[in-house]
């Protein structure tokens, strides 16, 4: 009979002490910092509520207050209006629409029992269209601070205004030597913590330093701050984390162009449906004035010049 050979034994330095106990996978050790790495990018605003990914809207670090038009909701970081932050708002001119694409917010803010201030408007207002967009006149507060008229302390007043313009609105005017700073009003609001919403109409070619200051004053500001600024600022930079264009789209639309905001680039503007204060008659007007604008656009200029 043939012998069977006997196992050979495994050389000492072979042999694996407590090689029969199980090990996990080193991968499930590190699996909780796996999945939390995940997540932040997946969710960065979880880390801190100023990170946002370049290819999603930032969510602001407050509530942000509804615009009252869903398309720029849709668009805007937060889903609104940012709450502590400058919205800067871009304007060829005075007038292209601005206070109804604001009044839903503000009257919003009426409502809810906080104080709604307008600084330096250019114009007078109209009570009667504030009121049909459903503003109690009563409560607005407008502040000039390019009048001195005072001496030593703030008053409120009458707003004197030609028939059809504001009646029954507050107007506070700056004091002397405070007046000589036309932002020293705006600033003091906005760090007061106890004013619902702003808007103000800036100065031109206003300094870059002069709107950081504006922005950092707003940290304090429990509510949506609107400022508005020429059309040829575009192209600066700009302290505010968001950054509007505005321009008439036709009667009663407004074509907002999305300059700044925290998240992507939005390349084709926005056509929003303003609130109608126009006649029927004033609407067919401004319609064909609008054909004939266009019109004019597609036609060749020579310059002479």
């Amino acid at each position: 009979m043939e012998a069977v050979p006997a196992p050979v034994a495994a050389p000492p330095h072979l042999t694996l002490p407590g090689a029969e106990r199980h090990f996990p996978p080193r991968s499930s050790a590190r699996e909780p910092g796996v999945l939390a790495r995940e997540s932040v990018r997946r969710a960065p605003e979880t880390l801190h509520p100023a990170l946002w990914l370049g290819h999603q809207l930032g969510r602001s670090g407050s509530d942000a207050m509804a615009s009252g038009f869903a398309g720029l909701d849709a668009e805007l970081p937060g889903g609104g209006w940012p709450r502590r932050a400058l919205s800067e708002l871009l304007l060829p001119h005075a007038g292209v629409g601005e206070i109804r694409l604001l009044a839903p917010a503000l009257v919003a803010a009426q409502r809810a029992g906080r104080l709604v201030m307008f600084f330096d408007p250019p114009a007078a207002l109209s009570a009667a269209a504030l009121a049909g967009f459903g503003f109690d006149v009563d409560e607005l507060l407008v502040v000039q601070t390019r009048a001195r008229v005072m001496r030593d302390r703030w008053r409120l007043a009458p707003l004197a205004a030609p028939p059809g313009g504001v009646t029954g609105l507050g107007t506070a005017r700056c004091p002397e030597g405070a007046g000589s700073d036309s932002l020293w009003a705006l600033e003091q609001a906005l760090k007061s913590g106890h004013v619902g919403a702003v808007v103000a109409w800036l100065p031109p070619r206003l300094r870059s330093e002069r709107l950081r200051r504006l922005q950092l004053a707003a940290h304090s500001h429990d509510g949506p701050a609107f400022v508005m600024r020429e059309a040829a600022v575009a192209g600066r930079p700009t302290a505010s984390p968001l950054r509007l264009g505005l321009q008439a789209g036709g009667a009663d639309r407004l074509r907002v162009r999305v300059l700044k905001r925290r998240g992507p680039p939005l390349e084709a503007p926005l056509s929003l449906e303003l609130p109608t204060v126009l006649s029927a008659a004033a609407r067919r007007r401004s319609g064909s004035e609008s054909e004939r604008a266009a019109a004019l656009h597609a036609a060749t200029f020579v310059n002479f010049a």
